[in-house]
C-alpha cells in the first residue's frame, strides 16, 4: 500500500516535468525532420510559465470551472493507473476528463470552438472503446481488472493481447491529437480550425490545459507500459518506440477527416482488438 500511494504521489508530482520534456523533445525532433533547430527541450515549460502570468480573460466564467474540472479528473484518473487501482475506474474518470474540455469548449461563443468540441466528441466516440476493449483484455489475460495484479503477473500481457496492442497504438494518435487525428485542436500550423476546442482559452485556463496533456500523455504510456511491465527495460523501450513511431507518423501524414477516423477505428482498431478477445476466451477456456 505504502509503494503504492508513493507512486500515485510521485505521478501527481512527477508527471508535468516528463509530459514537458516529452512535449519539447518531441517539437525539437519534429523541427529537425523538417530542417529547422526547433525551440528548446524547455519550451513547454516557458510557454506554461508565459500564459500563468498573463491576465485570466474568458468570455464565460464558468468556462474555467469545465477546465479546472478537465484537469482535476486527468489527475484522478492518472493517480488511480498508477496507484494500482481499478483499470475501469480510471477509463471512466479519464473519459469524463475529457467531457469537461468539451464543456469548456461550449462555454464560448466562438463558431471555431464549438466545431473542436464536435471533433473532440467524435474523437471520443472513436476511442474510447478501444480503452474499453484494452481493460477486458488485461481481465482476460490476468483475472483481475486491478492494475497492481496486472503489472505483477509473470507472463507479459503482450504475449497474450497483441491484437488490443495494436488497436491501442492506432488510438494513441487520437489521444494525443497527431496527424491524421489532429482534428479537434492541434500545435501546427496546418489546423484550419486555429486551435479548435482551445481558441476561448487563454492565460490562466489555457495553461491548465496544457498541463492536463502532459498528466494525459504520461498516463496513456503507462498503459503500454503494462504490455510488459514484468520486465521493465524493455517496457521502458516499448514506450520509447511507441511514442517515436507517434511523432514519425504526425511527420508524414495529413490530416484526415473525422469520417476517416471513425470509419478506421471502429473498424480496424475494434476488429484487432475484438478478435483477439475472442482468441483469448477460448484458448483460456480450454487451457487447463
Amino acid at each position: 500500500m505504502t509503494r503504492n500511494f508513493l507512486a500515485g504521489f510521485a505521478y501527481l508530482l512527477l508527471a508535468p516535468l516528463v509530459g514537458a520534456l516529452l512535449a519539447g523533445l518531441d517539437r525539437r525532433i519534429t523541427a529537425r525532420m523538417q530542417g529547422r533547430r526547433g525551440p528548446p527541450i524547455l519550451q513547454p515549460i516557458y510557454d506554461v510559465l508565459k500564459l500563468l502570468a498573463k491576465e485570466p480573460i474568458g468570455v464565460r466564467r464558468h468556462g474555467h470551472f469545465f477546465v479546472f474540472g478537465h484537469l482535476v479528473f486527468m489527475m484522478a484518473a492518472g493517480f488511480e493507473f498508477f496507484f494500482g487501482g481499478d483499470l475501469l475506474i480510471v477509463i471512466f474518470a479519464f473519459a469524463l476528463a475529457s467531457v469537461f474540455l468539451v464543456l469548456g469548449a461550449y462555454a464560448a461563443h466562438s463558431p471555431f470552438s464549438h466545431i473542436g468540441a464536435e471533433r473532440e466528441l467524435l474523437q471520443m466516440m472513436a476511442a474510447e472503446p478501444i480503452l474499453l476493449l484494452t481493460a477486458m483484455g488485461f481481465y482476460l489475460a490476468n483475472g483481475s481488472f486491478r492494475v497492481e495484479y496486472i503489472a505483477d503477473h509473470p507472463t507479459p500481457a503482450l504475449f497474450l493481447l497483441p491484437g488490443i496492442f495494436a488497436a491501442l497504438a492506432f488510438i494513441l494518435t487520437i489521444k494525443l491529437r497527431k496527424s491524421p487525428f489532429d482534428l479537434s485542436t492541434s500545435h501546427h500550423a496546418h489546423q484550419e480550425i486555429v486551435k479548435g476546442l482551445t481558441t476561448e482559452f487563454s492565460g490562466l485556463s489555457l495553461a491548465l490545459v496544457e498541463i492536463a496533456h502532459w498528466y494525459e500523455t504520461i498516463m496513456l504510456l503507462g498503459l503500454f507500459y503494462l504490455f510488459l511491465a514484468p520486465y521493465p527495460l524493455a517496457a521502458v523501450l516499448l514506450v520509447a518506440v511507441v511514442y517515436g513511431l507517434e511523432i514519425l507518423l504526425d511527420n508524414t501524414s495529413a490530416r484526415m477527416k473525422w469520417q476517416w477516423a471513425m470509419k478506421s477505428s471502429w473498424t480496424t482498431a475494434s476488429l484487432l482488438g475484438a478478435i483477439n478477445l475472442i482468441v483469448l476466451y477460448y484458448w483460456m477456456g480450454t487451457t487447463p
